[in-house]
């Protein structure tokens, strides 16, 4: 450790040593070795290096700033440009060294050169992933794209800010030497014979000659700076040159095979020599002395020439140009630039999220600065508050950020599968998607807020979705097993299949709203096609190289998409059928949506004060419709939602819906995950979760009753547990299994799981079919029924101990309930097709109801019990104690209702010992007649405090 630190010291020390050496005019060389910056003597008397930052990924360009002490150099693997700051006069090692790194420039390819311009204060570089030549301020604002047409692989960059030209090489199939204006006027071609690769590039500005390496054909050439009167000044002894500068009248350069830097005279190349070898992996390099940027007045030194953003050098008069960030039009006057862009095309990637401006032919494509993005699939924009909307698939999410990438959010998260389609409502605020894993549409406001299911059936693989605000209209592409394109009003009512025929994939989905057409892509007929907003006049726009056509969007003339095989966009002009490519080889190309940045199309009844509604509002048939998330009712005003008093749940197959028992309306499928056939159904008031067993699963689990946070309670040991229910004063939950024959007992969160009754093989009249559960836990009985060899009703204590038969002579007892106001009982019978009850011994039984094709569900709130029926596939309520005033409740596409009951607090009312920590017991409390036992989980027993449990093992 002393060893390191006396290092470290030392290093320091030497580095001290170099800077205060360059105050007194001796040159230095500053390179890159890809894991550092350092700094080495040019004469090469000291023979070793000095770290300036360290710790790097992949440092490939350098340049600086002398006058203001700073080092800016380009780090590939981090695709970024960073900055350090060293201080020349200090006599201070701690402020000499630059130890600071700052990121001036994200979201880089492959940043191969960099240059700075030390009289415009400006940085440019070149990426040869991108093929582009970019220019920023020095802390890198008012980004600008120079070039990006007829670039192969530029590599180095070179700056005259004297003369206002640039220099770069391009080493691709043609490869060249071009120079152009600072401003990226006046482009030419000076070299493009007897050239290769060519690498490094400096300019010797007082005699004004452009010094270049070519690696392939290892020699260094110079020029006049128009290419003319060219020149070898070394060959024959190179191996592979990297990077090159010059000091006076000496040239300094790297190379890649020897590890090393070497120099000699820049005119006549001998006195060759090494001035550092055993370098890691030798790349940029620059003298770093006063002299290389020497200081003139020009043109943008007084009030940036009087630009809103960037003043660049010109070698044509008056020898600047005013220009704005890549994207952003200049306004007439030549000066100011616009605002931003005022037409965008925003991109999903895979892992990031990009905005490419309409508004110049450049197309460049800027990536949002947003983290932690796994699976960007749909985009979509707002143009109201300026929020862009995106699905993420990994994350199973909706989120959000301005249109810069700030601000970013999550807006839904909860029941999220595979949400493959998104679409704003600009008017209503409303925020659509579509989810081919819970093959839904749902529907929230803009800040996720109100979520409602507007869709959940017939739907196979919906994908993408599309709205009309105007006309109150979505539409949806569907790939499933019959691939379709629907339409529904915006609250998901009167669908109507548009297209059904001659269907593949139809992936994207676009709308015309001027000329009432929709247009979509195909991904297995590999067309773009088109009909009006009826469904009639179906043509074909394009069919031809469209292998895999996926993000779909429309924008004034053109029709814009993606394309996973091409990896390219494109567009199309819809009337001219005239097709071009805005990015190609772009890998992970997904969702894109083309939009006007401030700009909006039409208005509805809900864009003033949300049409008067309290939470969702939908323009339907030229009317404002008001409707209420989940779990809340609309009042008879049609505006205002509230929390119901009370409402029913019941089981329908693979879903659990709930519906208000004020107005029997709003029946929703709560929005869960998962369920395949749901059996047993019960709740829990004080945390509203929702409790059910799934008999094809084999699992119990919980939810909230929003539909969020599914999780398993019981997860093995499951057979078919058809009874089920909560005991709201102990925590447990209690079920029965007709297949393990056993009634079962665990805390909420299925912890401390412990058998409390079985079938004993001996004992005849013992457990055999055990079917619906029901609990008293305030007076601690537990009662069920069984269907067994001979059906009963039976009671224990909640402790499973007591067990005794309440009523025999019964068929298929089902649907136990108990009304705790009345203290009575009440169930269905499957064979006797009668709903009955008696008191909480078993006795003054009475028939309710009869006469019932099938019923199977009940429960009981108030005056009224509620009933499902198999055959009527229907819900029914009637008098508690009469069976009169029969009403249908609910009646239509319902199947496998195996459970129903109401949420309500009253149902859940009252404590016992168990209430109140638990009853002091370690694992579980159990309720009886004679007061609160507690109880251990399977393996474990209970010690002699009767509180305490110690494992058998």
């Amino acid at each position: 450790m002393d060893l390191q630190r006396r290092g470290l010291e030392m290093g320091g020390l030497l580095l001290l040593l170099l800077l205060l050496s360059v105050v007194d005019g001796s040159p230095f060389l500053l390179f890159a070795n890809r894991r550092d910056v350092r700094l080495v003597d040019a004469d090469g008397v000291r023979g070793e290096s000095a770290i300036v930052v360290s710790d790097l990924e992949d440092a490939a360009a350098v340049d600086f700033l002398y006058a203001e002490g700073l080092i800016f150099w380009t780090d590939v693997s981090e695709e970024a440009i960073k900055q350090t700051h060293w201080n020349q006069s200090s006599n201070s090692l701690k402020e000499a060294l630059g130890t600071g790194q700052t990121v001036v420039v994200s979201g880089l390819d492959s940043p191969d050169g960099l240059a700075c311009d030390w009289l415009g204060k400006k940085l440019y570089w070149t990426d040869s992933e991108t093929n582009r030549i970019e220019v920023a301020n020095l802390d890198g604002t008012s980004r600008k794209v120079l070039f990006w047409m007829d670039l192969d692989q530029p590599r180095a960059i070179a700056l005259n800010p004297a003369q206002r030209y640039m220099y770069w090489t391009d080493w691709g199939e043609e490869p060249r030497i071009e120079r152009a204006g600072m401003d990226g006027s006046n482009r030419k071609v000076i070299v493009n014979v007897d050239i290769y690769w060519p690498n490094g590039l400096t300019i010797d500005l007082v005699e004004q000659k452009l010094y270049w390496a070519d690696a392939k054909l290892s020699f260094i050439h110079r020029a006049n700076l128009d290419g003319s009167a060219r020149e070898t000044v070394v060959e024959g002894t190179l191996t592979h040159p990297f990077a090159l500068t010059l000091s006076e009248e000496t040239l300094y350069w790297t190379d890649w095979q020897t590890r090393s830097i070497h120099a000699c005279n820049k005119h006549s190349g001998d006195k060759t020599r090494e001035i550092l070898s055993g370098i890691y992996s030798p790349m940029d390099i620059q003298v770093l002395e006063p002299y290389r940027q020497p200081y003139i007045q020009t043109p943008c030194s007084n009030n940036n020439g009087g630009c809103s953003h960037l003043c660049l050098l010109s070698p044509v008069h008056p020898f600047y140009s005013c220009a704005c960030p890549t994207g952003v039009q200049l306004k007439p006057d030549g000066k100011t630039c616009k605002p931003g862009a005022e037409q965008v095309l925003l991109l999903a990637r895979r892992t990031d999220l990009r905005r490419i401006s309409l508004d110049l032919p450049d197309f460049t494509d800027i990536v949002l600065q947003v983290d932690d993005i796994r699976h960007a699939i749909a985009i979509d924009y707002d143009p109201v508050e300026g929020y862009v909307y995106w699905t993420d698939d990994e994350v199973r999410a909706i989120r959000r950020s301005n249109i810069d990438g700030s601000n970013a959010m999550m807006l839904v998260t909860t029941e999220i599968n595979h949400p493959d389609g998104i679409a704003v409502d600009w008017v209503a605020r409303n925020l659509y998607w579509t989810d081919t894993g819970t093959d839904r549409i749902e529907v929230t406001r803009l800040n996720g807020t109100s979520r409602k299911i507007l869709i959940s059936e017939n739907l196979d693989e919906p994908r993408a979705i599309v709205l009309d605000p105007v006309n109150g209209f979505m539409y949806w592409t569907d790939w499933g097993e019959h691939p379709k394109i629907e339409r529904a009003n915006l609250d998901g009512t009167d669908r109507l299949v548009l297209l059904n025929s001659s269907l593949g994939w139809p992936n994207g989905l676009a709308i015309d709203y001027a000329a009432g057409k929709l247009y979509w892509g195909d991904a297995k007929t590999d067309k773009i096609e088109v009909i009006n907003v009826d469904g009639s006049n179906r043509q074909t726009l394009l069919e031809d190289k469209l292998p895999h056509i996926f993000g779909f969007t429309l924008l004034g003339d053109y029709i814009y998409w993606t394309d996973w095989q091409r990896r390219s966009i494109e567009r199309v002009h819809k009337a001219t059928a005239v097709r071009e490519i805005i990015i190609d080889q772009l890998p992970d190309l997904m969702g894109l949506k083309a939009t006007k940045v401030t700009e909006t199309y039409g208005t509805n009844g809900c864009a003033v004060d949300n049409g008067g509604c309290s939470h969702l509002c939908f323009w339907r048939q030229q009317a404002v419709s008001c409707a209420c998330p989940m779990g809340m009712e609309l009042l008879s005003d049609l505006q205002t939602c509230v929390v119901p008093e009370a409402f029913l749940l019941f089981t329908n197959r693979d879903n659990i819906r709930s519906i208000s028992l004020g107005t029997n309306s709003n029946d929703v499928a709560i929005p869960l995950t998962g369920v395949k056939e749901a059996s047993a159904l019960d709740f829990d008031v004080s945390e509203r979760r929702i409790y059910w067993t799934d008999i094809q699963a084999k699992t119990i689990s919980r939810a909230y009753m929003n539909g969020s946070s599914v999780e398993h309670v019981i997860e093995f040991g499951l057979d078919y547990p058809e009874g089920m229910a909560v005991d709201w004063m102990g925590r447990n939950i209690y079920w029965a299994d007709t297949g393990t024959n056993r009634i079962e007992v665990a805390r909420l969160d299925g912890l401390h799981r412990q058998v409390l009754v079985c079938k004993d093989l001996d004992n005849p009249r013992s457990l055999d079919n055990p079917r619906s559960l029901a609990l008293d836990p305030a007076n601690g009985y537990m009662y069920w029924t069984e269907w067994g060899g001979r059906p009963r009703i039976a009671r224990a204590y909640m402790d499973g101990s007591t067990i005794m038969t309440l009523v025999d002579k019964v068929g298929r007892a089902n649907g136990l309930t108990i009304d705790y106001v009345d203290h009575r009982l009440y169930w269905t019978d499957l064979d006797t097709c009668m709903i009955e009850s008696t008191n909480m011994q078993g006795l003054q039984r009475e028939i309710i109801v009869d006469d019932l094709p099938h019923p199977f569900g009940l429960t009981q709130y108030r005056d009224f019990i509620y009933w499902t029926d198999f055959n009527l596939r229907s819900i029914e309520r009637a008098e508690k104690r009469s069976g009169l005033n029969r009403t249908v409740v609910l009646q239509g596409q319902l199947e496998l209702m195996l459970d129903i009951l109401v949420f309500h607090s009253s149902r859940q009312d009252g404590t016992n010992e168990c209430s109140h920590n638990n009853g002091n017991c370690a694992h579980l409390c159990l309720a009886t007649p004679a007061g609160a036992r507690c109880r251990c989980a399977s393996h474990y027993t209970l010690n002699p405090d009767g509180r305490n449990c110690s494992c058998e093992y």
